[in-house]
């Protein structure tokens, strides 16, 4: 018997959408926020500040591992079917609770910076707060510059039916959309996968009613974009923020000057990539690749191997026993326990994620797989995320809150072990050749295609500073920031990506882009490290994924890997291992191509 492809939710609480027990539990935390909001305005009426303080730290502990525990639950109700309407109720009500529960923090946070530094100094030298000074002395500079309580109050308040809204307004708009494929009427999930079939007709047909699809609804997703981009100006406008990339910097706990030299390393290495871009297109007998092409399997080989379930997840077990047991073990156990939901079904929503319960110390993981190597890659991907939550299982709930970009490490470290392994385990030179070149493909995702969302966000929201910003216009902007990041390596682009990639669209994580490529090659110099240094690699690993959530990026690098993220050498070590395949992949193809 294999493993099963649905998950189970009942281990946290039985019913579903329609669970009486989860109901009771959002009860629960509504009122240990209210009384959270009683024990801080006592500390603000009364002053009896350590002791106190010292109370509402630990209920906040608690208190927000409920409600990460509440939104792990409904948002892997809303992902395994995407019509689910009660799901949807259920999500309002969250986040009633959570906006209640920010404007309690936005007290707090209030009474932090009343206290002089040598007051705040003395209170992180006593328990159970003396193990929580990176997070809140970060917790006390962030509240510095922000608003008043009231106005953070309000914000947050206007957030819900505004911000939040626009947000939830996306997410009902794609689960209802369905796209037309060989007779078929797909989810926009399920039309995604089918980019790889190997019939150009079929992939050029199906990118022809991808690109309908999204044009046709391309109105509504543009007011959409344009009321959560206001939005967020607004808010920054009014804290004195006039650099949009602040806040994302800040979330991912990184220096602008990192970001700029990641980029600028990526911008001044494209050269390789677009060689691959134009061998590919040599290789299925194409002038130029068209955006429908990017996933096309290569026509060097009959057929593609497809891996099913059960395969795909012990080669992913065999794999990560080489560098941990540990690892090993969790995955395994993921997959025994029924943490994963991977059907291909309607209904499902596009895309993939690892989310955590923290009171079950586990987590759940959601895909769609076919049995890809591109499949076999994003389950390995997610089960990293899993094994990041694992690994800080017993580290104080307060301090397992990692940045965006190192959250994607983990993920992209586990994602790169199992593309490495396909590709030196290739049974014939057919097989590697198709298997280098889905892993390169992850260079193109990471390093062009990551760069173009990068560029069209920044050029966007230089525009929307000035007024609404039209769905042809738009198209426009993701077209040029296409050509510039592919290094106008296509033959045509894809407009309307701005309205069919999620990320645009997450209110949480402003420019959730950089994160990826970050993770990407940050991972690499982990991953060159374990193969340097196998012995022992496991425990070093460990520690570094247990200091993420209490150090600042740079710091993380620094202690960790002996690195200085702001310069470019580290970036240039990092991309430079990208184009080794790349380089592999030239010179397998060159007979091939003479031949031809």
């Amino acid at each position: 018997m294999g493993y099963s492809m649905t998950w189970d939710l009942d281990i946290f609480f039985k019913g579903g959408s329609s669970s009486n027990e989860f109901l009771t539990f959002l009860d629960e935390i509504n009122e240990e926020v209210k009384e959270l909001d009683r024990l801080v305005s006592n500390i603000i009426a009364e002053g009896n500040d350590e002791s106190s303080l010292i109370q509402a730290f630990d209920l906040y502990k608690n208190t927000n591992m409920k409600s990460s525990q509440a939104s792990a639950f409904i948002g892997c109700l809303e992902a395994q079917n995407a019509q689910d309407k009660k799901a949807g109720q259920l999500r309002i009500k969250q986040m009633k609770i959570v906006a209640s529960l920010k404007m309690v923090l936005s007290k707090l946070d209030e009474k932090l910076i009343q206290h002089d530094d040598a007051f705040f100094e003395k209170i992180l030298e006593k328990e159970p707060l003396n193990e929580l000074k990176f997070v809140l002395n970060e917790r006390r500079e962030k509240a510095k510059e922000k608003l008043s309580v009231k106005e953070e109050a309000l914000i947050t308040q206007l957030a819900m039916d505004g911000f939040e809204g626009w947000s939830q307004m996306y997410d009902t708009i794609v689960g209802s959309m369905t796209i037309p494929y060989k007779g078929e009427k797909l989810s926009v999930g399920q039309a995604a996968n089918k980019f790889s079939d190997p019939d150009e007709r079929a992939r050029k047909e199906l990118f022809t009613a991808w690109e309908q699809a999204w044009e046709e609804k391309s109105d509504l997703f543009a007011r959409t974009l344009n009321h959560l981009a206001g939005f967020r100006l607004s808010v920054n406008e009014k804290r004195g923020w006039d650099d949009i990339l602040k806040e994302p910097l800040e979330i991912g706990r990184m220096k602008k000057e990192t970001l700029e030299s990641m980029w600028n390393v990526i911008a001044d290495h494209k050269e390789p990539l677009v060689r691959f871009l134009k061998r590919k297109a040599e290789l299925l007998d194409l002038d130029k690749l068209s955006w429908a092409d990017l996933d096309a399997p290569l026509a060097v080989t009959a057929e593609s191997k497809v891996m099913d379930y059960q395969e795909g997840a012990d080669f992913i077990i065999q794999q990560f026993a080489k560098f941990g047991s540990q690892l090993a073990k969790f995955t395994q156990k993921a997959f025994e326990d029924s943490w994963i939901e991977a059907e291909d079904r309607p209904g499902k929503r596009p895309g993939g994620f690892c989310t955590g319960f923290p009171l079950n110390k586990q987590s759940r993981i959601f895909m769609t797989y076919s049995g890809t190597p591109s499949n076999v890659s994003t389950l390995a991907h997610e089960l990293g995320h899993a094994f990041h939550s694992y690994a800080m299982r017993d580290i104080h709930p307060l301090n397992r809150s990692y940045a965006m970009n190192v959250a994607e490490t983990a993920s992209t470290f586990a994602e790169m072990v199992v593309a490495d392994a396909a590709v030196k385990e290739a049974a014939s030179e057919e097989e590697k050749l198709v298997l280098l070149e889905d892993k390169i493909q992850r260079s193109v995702a990471l390093l062009m295609n990551i760069h173009a969302r990068y560029l069209f966000e920044t050029r966007f929201y230089d525009e929307r500073k000035q007024g609404y910003v039209s769905a042809e216009r738009l198209n426009e902007l993701m077209v040029d920031a296409q050509k510039e990041a592919y290094g106008d390596a296509l033959s045509d682009y894809n407009p309307t990506f701005w309205a069919s990639k999620l990320h645009f669209y997450i209110t949480g994580v402003p420019f959730y882009n950089f994160p990826y490529t970050f993770g990407y090659l940050f991972s690499l110099g982990i991953y060159a490290n374990a193969l340097k240094e196998p012995a022992g690699f496991e425990e070093k690993y460990i520690a570094l994924l247990k200091d993420t959530g209490s150090m600042k990026v740079e710091d993380l690098a620094e202690k960790h890997l002996g690195v200085d993220l702001k310069t470019r050498d580290f970036w240039e070590e990092a991309v430079n291992a990208c184009m080794e395949d790349v380089e592999e992949f030239m010179r397998l193809t060159d007979p091939l191509v003479r031949k031809a």
